[in-house]
């Protein structure tokens, strides 16, 4: 089947229109084969966001802004994006502009809602928020920042006032004298410093030796408590107690009357034969002194000694 000239014309024109619009489109962005639906979200300050800026989806790009347009009756801004591929999200879900810094631009991001089982169409408009920029940011808290710092302006001024409403005079000679008074007790402890720097390096010898002898008492009380720790402490005082116990047998026995030194401290008929002996002997060995003949003798005829007799006690 051959085709004229017109016919080959036309569909070669109908190839180069569509050519022309296909490449049109996807220099602007837009890919025709690419399955896209259209949405909108109304706001009243878009805040920068432009035409080609990205929409996402927890930082996945899903589409772009394709148009935005001016209500002439209320002055809002209508925004037309598109979201490319099968994601799904419900008519519910919110059309967030946000980031932009100081020099930065605006994106669009959708926060989908999932709590909703009525899915958003091609179409459809969405709820439209904007996040806190940072110039908004910055306002929002200087701001009170500004207030406070005039406040604090305010009220210095007045206490400045104040204070020189007070500062009479007098009151100012009273402050120059104290200032006087201050500065002539720093230059004292300067002098003072200066003294006790020389008494210092006078004796410094002196307290050297000084400290020297405090490192050998320290050194001493070392050794001396190296000694004590090697002594076997718990063999001595168990010493002690046997010798204690020992002493405290014996004393209870002499309280008993055991042996012969307890008899002679506890029986008293003992202690008083004791003494009558004791006295008897003295009384002996006196009678010995005065006659010792009657002891002590020697006779050739044989004669016999006279009877013992009691000698006389003395008169007191």
């Amino acid at each position: 089947m051959k085709f004229s000239k017109e016919v080959k014309t036309g569909l070669l024109a109908v190839f180069a229109i569509a050519t022309f619009i296909f490449g049109y489109n996807y220099l602007k962005g837009t890919n025709l084969l690419n399955k896209e639906r259209i949405y909108y979200v109304v706001y009243t300050n878009v805040e920068g966001l432009d035409l080609s800026s990205v929409v996402t989806v927890n930082g996945l790009k899903i589409g772009k802004v394709q148009h935005i347009t001016i209500s002439s009756r209320t002055g809002e801004l209508v925004v037309r994006f598109n979201v490319v591929g099968d994601f799904q999200f419900s008519k519910t879900s919110i059309a967030k502009i946000y980031g932009g810094g100081i020099i930065g631009g605006k994106s669009l991001s959708i926060i989908p809602d999932f709590t909703s089982s009525d899915v958003a169409i091609s179409g459809d408009t969405l709820i439209g928020q904007r996040e806190e920029g940072i110039m908004e940011f910055m306002n929002d808290r200087l701001s009170p920042l500004q207030d406070k710092i005039e406040n604090t302006v305010v009220s210095t001024d007045s206490v400045l006032s104040a204070v020189a409403d007070v500062l009479d005079k007098d009151v100012r000679e009273s402050l120059k004298k104290t200032l006087k008074d201050l500065g002539e007790v720093a230059a004292s402890f300067k002098e003072s410093s200066k003294t006790l720097e020389t008494i210092l390096k006078t004796n410094q010898d002196k307290f050297n030796q000084t400290f020297d002898n405090l490192n050998k008492t320290s050194e001493n009380f070392a050794i001396l408590s190296d000694s004590l720790s090697q002594l076997e402490v718990g063999k001595l005082v168990a010493n002690i107690e046997n010798t204690i116990a020992d002493f405290n047998a014996i004393t209870t026995k002499l309280n008993n009357g055991e042996g012969s030194l307890g008899k002679l401290l506890n029986d008293e008929l003992l202690y008083k034969n004791l003494e009558g002996s004791t006295k008897q002997l003295e009384q002996l060995l006196e009678d010995m002194k005065l006659n010792p003949k009657r002891y002590v003798h020697f006779s050739l005829f044989g004669k016999k000694p006279g009877s013992y007799q009691e000698p006389k006690q003395p008169k007191d």
